[in-house]
């Protein structure tokens, strides 16, 4: 410190004004100038030793500003990587569920594809085109889903009725080996025995003939005597008969009023059969059946894990007016699919206060959906604007303004004008907007373009108002043109 302060005395001396120095004359220096010259010295030395102290204690500070960047660094960049790990966790989690959704709407499309052509089949044999038939069961069978098994028995079914009965037999082995738990077994045995009769025997052309006498003999005796039809009937049943002899046979028992027949009908629909006059007997037992008939189809839906079967005795439900255990469903089924059901068939029974009462409760996002679909279905107009107006999640309340603007009525369209004019949001104008065209209400459009200033909005309804034929949508733009 001695050393820097004498440095500073020197620069401080060197600084001093000429008038301050020392005068020198003749060789004589004045004690007085000297002093003053001391003086000034000492007082600069005392401020160099202040910025001396003031430039350490900022090196000092520097240092530890310095020391302390790193820390800072990776407190900075630890945050910003768990930012940018959230994020890559969050896209990741969204292409996982967009992968479910399109593996779910793949499955979908598979499992339309696989009914439509086993449909086809059905409708193939019905018309005798066995050939036809066949190809269509092929198809079914090259997908290997829940209808293999009876699409094989089919096949089978229709080969010998073509004359081919050792590639009948050869499907029905198929049928036995790679489904040994089928329900369709049965059938197949039967069938087997019957092929194995007839080899060597050449096709029987009046074998369809032989069928529509039996169908109509089977009309006959529901009238004339129904006690005694009922075993002919479930010999019919038990047959190798079409899908058409033994639907008919079906019908037949469920137009008898005879508890023998219901009881008949009741033991198919328990399962007690292949799937397909199963699920014809849920069907005849939905719209012909009472109470006992009801309470069969309760049971048999707590019972089966088919999840095919139980939508058809939701939908037989909806049919027999059983608003309550469709309700039951809706809150307390497990598998998503028949929750929609049971939503979707007490929109079609009109049940908008059960559906209402559900909404209020429901937590999951999903199920509100359909709920408010239902609400569509079954025309809840009171409801619906409710939901348009204050619903708070905005997905929600976007389907509810779809909606309205589907149902398409004065009171819908004066609803969504409302909601216009109270909202700013974007979406929901745009929505109203989309709803309105929908619904061809020209004058309500025409009413909101009139009045609004933001561009992007009106355009929308200039660019909605150009695709409706309608005079007030006319006249309207021809107005804009001239102006």
């Amino acid at each position: 410190m001695k050393t820097q302060t004498l440095a500073m005395m020197i620069v401080a001396l060197a600084a001093v004004p000429a008038a301050a120095q020392p005068t020198y004359v003749t060789g004589t220096v004045s004690p007085e100038s000297v002093a003053r010259v001391v003086e000034q010295a000492e007082r600069m030395a005392a401020q160099a030793d202040r910025v001396v102290a003031q430039a350490a204690t900022a090196e000092r500070l520097a240092v530890e500003a310095v020391s302390a960047i790193p820390a800072r660094v990776t407190t900075f960049a630890w945050a910003d990587q768990a930012q940018s790990d959230r994020e890559r966790e969050l896209a990741r989690a969204e292409r996982e569920r967009e992968e479910v959704a399109r593996e779910k709407e793949r499955a979908a499309r598979e499992k339309e594809r696989e009914f439509s052509a086993y449909d086809s089949g059905q409708q193939e044999l019905d018309r005798g085109r066995w050939d036809r038939a066949i190809s269509q069961f092929d198809r079914v069978i090259e997908m290997k889903g829940s209808k293999a098994d009876a699409a094989l028995y089919w096949k089978a079914y229709a080969q010998n009725k073509l004359g081919q009965r050792p590639e009948a037999l050869s499907t029905i082995g198929a049928l036995v080996k790679d489904y040994p738990k089928s329900r369709y077994l049965s059938d197949a045995r039967a069938l087997e025995a019957e092929v194995k009769r007839a080899a060597g025997q050449p096709v029987n052309p009046s074998a369809e003939t032989d069928e529509e006498i039996k169908i109509m003999a089977l009309n006959a005796m529901q009238n004339t005597a129904p006690e005694e039809a009922i075993p002919l009937l479930q010999k019919v049943l038990q047959g190798t008969g079409s899908p058409r002899l033994k639907s008919q046979a079906l019908f037949v028992l469920a137009q008898s009023n005879s508890p023998k027949a219901r009881d008949v009908l009741v033991n198919i629909a328990k399962g007690n059969a292949n799937p397909d006059l199963q699920l014809r007997a849920v069907r005849y037992l939905s719209v012909h059946g009472g109470p006992e008939s009801r309470a069969a189809l309760a049971e048999i839906y707590s019972s089966t894990s088919d999840v095919d079967m139980k939508k058809r005795i939701l939908i037989g439900f909806m049919q027999a007016g059983e608003k309550g255990r469709l309700v039951t469903a809706a809150q307390t089924e497990q598998n998503a699919e028949l929750r929609a059901t049971a939503v979707q068939q007490l929109g079609n029974m009109g049940a908008h206060e059960e559906l209402w009462a559900m909404y209020q409760k429901e937590s999951s996002q999903d199920v509100k959906k359909q709920i408010i679909r239902a609400l569509f279905t079954g025309g809840s107009v009171t409801r619906l604007t409710e939901l348009a107006r204050s619903e708070r999640d905005p997905e929600l309340r976007l389907l509810a303004i779809r909606n309205l603007g589907v149902m398409g009525s004065k009171r819908t369209g004066d609803t969504l004008v409302e909601i216009y004019n109270a909202d700013k949001d974007p979406a929901i104008r745009k929505a109203v907007i989309n709803g309105l065209f929908q619904s061809g209400n020209a004058e309500g459009l025409v009413a909101l373009a009139r009045k609004e200033s933001d561009p992007v909005m009106k355009k929308e309804m200039v660019s909605r108002l150009s695709n409706m034929n309608s005079k007030v949508a006319t006249d309207y733009l021809i107005e804009l043109l001239n102006k």
